[in-house]
């Protein structure tokens, strides 16, 4: 069974699909052991743990596809990955859907943001015409060398023109063949209603969870009951380690030491077993040379 197949398989349910944010092996490693299923790729995520920047468009195609391999590597889970924009037009998005899927992507969320993009709950944002927006969804569906790799096409409008300009691009994006539609910070319960009133039964709606984000849900198993499928918690572990690590940064700088924390920590032993290194050193048995 492809990777790729697999999160067509897992949408066949009629439960809720969590994907939490990932940014590197380490949080690919964690999400797995943790029993989930799938895991996204967050944009915002690699930018903010690799590059100690906001979401305003500062990561490179390059640098994502580079993230997306390393995390493949590492783990089969289905990978839905963020390549916001397709960083540029049609032509670009064609490279981009090659690039990522190559990398180990299987599902690729593109956004109807003008470039540079930014956070999908930050202001400011700025949107493409519906237009150019099914262009470049044709162009993505034309480029992937997997049928079974599955394009989200996410809509930025409700937050630049209003709900309906929003209601009216998810539709254009789903004639034009989207596998699934995104549309970015509903406002309130009623918007998500119609949304999924309208949309549910038609296709897998995706939503984002975000700490400090605009949503009016709180738990996947409200989307559920609203008819989305997929649900994203895109800076979920971030939002958690910061505090811990300020937290643990504050004692050791304050104190010379951390033992007062080690009864929340894991040591050396624990991060190499969670992390495979037996399994390795066995594999490495097998290259030794032979004693004479």
């Amino acid at each position: 069974m492809s990777v790729q197949a697999t999160l067509r398989q897992l949408l066949q349910r009629n439960t809720v699909l969590s994907a939490p944010g990932i940014y590197d092996g380490l949080s690919a490693r964690l999400v797995e052991l943790a029993g989930f299923e799938a895991a996204f790729v967050s944009g915002a995520c690699v930018s903010f743990a690799r590059f100690g920047r906001p979401d305003m468009g500062l990561v490179s195609a390059a640098e994502v596809s580079e993230t997306v391999a390393v995390i493949r590597e590492r783990t089969a889970m289905p990978l839905i990955v963020d390549m916001d924009t397709g960083f540029g037009n049609a032509l670009n998005v064609q490279r981009t859907v090659r690039t990522f899927e190559r990398a180990g992507a299987s599902a690729l969320q593109m956004e109807d943001q003008l470039m540079p993009k930014r956070c999908g709950h930050m202001r400011g944002k700025q949107v493409i015409s519906p237009a150019e927006m099914v262009g470049k969804i044709h162009a993505a569906l034309d480029a992937r060398q997997h049928e079974d790799t599955f394009l989200i096409a996410r809509t930025d409008a409700l937050g630049v023109n209003g709900f309906e300009d929003a209601m009216e691009r998810a539709e254009l994006y789903l004639e034009a063949g989207a596998d699934a539609l995104f549309i970015e910070a509903p406002q309130t319960l009623d918007q998500m209603q119609a949304i999924g009133a309208r949309f549910g039964k038609r296709i897998p709606l995706v939503h984002n969870l975000v700490e400090g984000g605009n949503s009016p849900v709180k738990c996947a198993a409200e989307m559920g009951e609203l008819d989305y499928r997929i649900a994203l918690f895109p800076a979920s572990l971030l939002h958690l380690f910061v505090p811990a690590a300020q937290h643990l940064l504050q004692c050791l700088h304050r104190d010379g030491q951390v033992e007062s924390l080690r009864k929340n920590m894991v040591d050396l032993a624990a991060i190499n077993d969670l992390l495979g290194a037996d399994e390795l050193l066995a594999a490495g048995v097998r290259f030794q040379p032979e004693k004479r």
